[in-house]
């Protein structure tokens, strides 16, 4: 039998690249900051200004409503865009396809989102956009699990972890500078989120999906399974899963950090844009530390669980300074902490989850159900919250928040690290039948 840790898992492995690694990683670049600009700067920044000039007092509840409700729907489209992307075989490419279809069509929604008087065209609006967006980073997730060869994976993980938050941060510093027009600041975010989505698309290079004999055609069953990969059948997946959904879920606090401003600290509206895109530099610079130091390291030792364990535990800590802050400098260091945990975390559980993935012919589906565990906590956490903040306010909310961080960073240690496949200590990619 072949050992599981060198059967090749991905057309890197098998060397199948068609995209030059500059060329490549400049494309993840370009559709990694588009995504991230399309979602991260709305929830941190348009949609709380936005629901607020609407919803008044009303809009913390607008915003989990809205978010929420954006949320299920991504975790609904990432997985089947993730499955379309793997089975598309127009001549433009099968993930370059879905990069530009679903980054350029939010782009265009995005720049409606200023029209809106009203949280129900709100909240149809961001449902679009995400269902859009899921769709775009299904197929850049695919794409790097198609092309990036095996040694590399720890470098490019840092890249993609620092454009996480350096391209949210172009689009916050575009947008601080702007007059406080809604319909001007939509429009320049679905224009720079176009601009990094048609970037992405002249650079790559991509293979049309050919069918191999005896590939059943899409069906309502086919699509059913896209949602899926069994935890029995591949343990490792299981576990990686639930690290990257608990670990996901306490940082989703930070799009809460705008309500902590004006309603615990009691700032003023108009300053909290400013606010938050300092915490956005902060947020860059740890991340610039972490994620490239990391991804690098991560490469050269060739160990990925132990940044993955410490970034969760850093950024629970974070979380907890947060919590207990009696003032906004205390708030800047517990998100600067975050930030560094989160960063670390982001820089090596790309290249660890994609050695967990079980069949490189359905990379897109099953990379797209681990962005589930992304895309999950974004629904559940805005349901979850007023509930928190009702019982015992933000300092109530960001200590659970905390608890499921560390959780997550615990959970790891039963993923097997590079060389520990199949090792009976750790969970295995592929359960043995029988």
């Amino acid at each position: 039998m072949i050992p599981e840790a060198v059967v090749p898992r991905t057309e890197a492995a098998a060397g199948r690249t068609p995209t030059g690694p500059g060329r490549l990683i400049g494309a993840l670049v370009g559709t990694n900051a588009a995504g991230y600009i399309s979602i991260a700067v709305p929830m941190n920044l348009l949609l709380v200004t936005h629901l607020t000039a609407i919803a008044g007092a009303g809009a913390t509840s607008a915003f989990s409503l809205v978010t929420g409700i954006g949320g299920l729907v991504g975790l609904l489209a990432n997985p089947l865009g993730g499955r379309i992307s793997d089975r598309t075989a127009a001549r433009f490419g099968r993930r370059r396809t879905w990069i530009l279809t679903g980054g350029l069509g939010a782009a265009v929604l995005l720049t409606t989102m200023g029209w809106t008087t009203e949280v129900w065209q709100v909240a149809v609006g961001w449902a679009l956009i995400t269902t859009l967006v899921m769709f775009q980073l299904a197929a850049s997730a695919a794409l790097a699990a198609d092309q990036v060869a095996p040694e590399r994976r720890g470098a490019v993980s840092g890249v993609v972890a620092f454009v996480a938050l350096a391209g949210p941060a172009v689009g916050f510093a575009v947008v601080s500078a702007l007059p406080a027009v809604p319909r001007l600041q939509w429009g320049v975010v679905g224009g720079l989120s176009a601009a990094g989505v048609l970037l992405a698309v002249l650079l790559v290079r991509d293979p049309r999906h050919r069918a191999p004999a005896g590939e059943p055609r899409l069906s309502v069953a086919v699509i059913l399974r896209s949602y899926w990969v069994s935890p029995r059948e591949h343990p490792a997946f299981g576990w990686a899963w639930a690290v990257r959904f608990l670990i996901t879920a306490a940082w989703a606090a930070n799009s809460y950090l705008a309500f902590v401003f004006t309603q615990r600290f009691a700032v003023p509206a108009g300053a909290v844009p400013g606010m938050i895109f300092l915490l956005t530099l902060i947020g860059i610079a740890c991340v610039a530390v972490t994620a490239w130091l990391t991804g690098w390291l991560s490469d050269r030792i060739r160990r990925q669980k132990p940044f993955v364990l410490a970034g969760g535990l850093v950024l629970a800590a974070g979380l907890v300074l947060v919590a207990l802050a009696p003032s906004i400098p205390v708030v800047y260091l517990g998100t600067a902490v975050m930030s560094l945990g989160y960063g670390t975390f982001l820089a090596t559980d790309f290249a660890l989850c994609l050695r967990m993935l079980p069949d490189p012919e359905s990379a897109g589906k099953d990379f797209a159900v681990l962005n589930i565990a992304s895309t999950l906590p974004v629904a559940v956490v805005p349901f979850v919250a007023p509930a928190l903040l009702a019982a015992g306010g933000f300092f109530a909310m960001f200590a659970c928040l905390a608890v499921l961080g560390a959780a997550g960073a615990v959970c790891v240690l039963r993923v097997p690290d590079i060389g520990q496949e199949g090792q009976p200590r750790f969970a295995a990619i592929t359960a043995k039948r029988g």
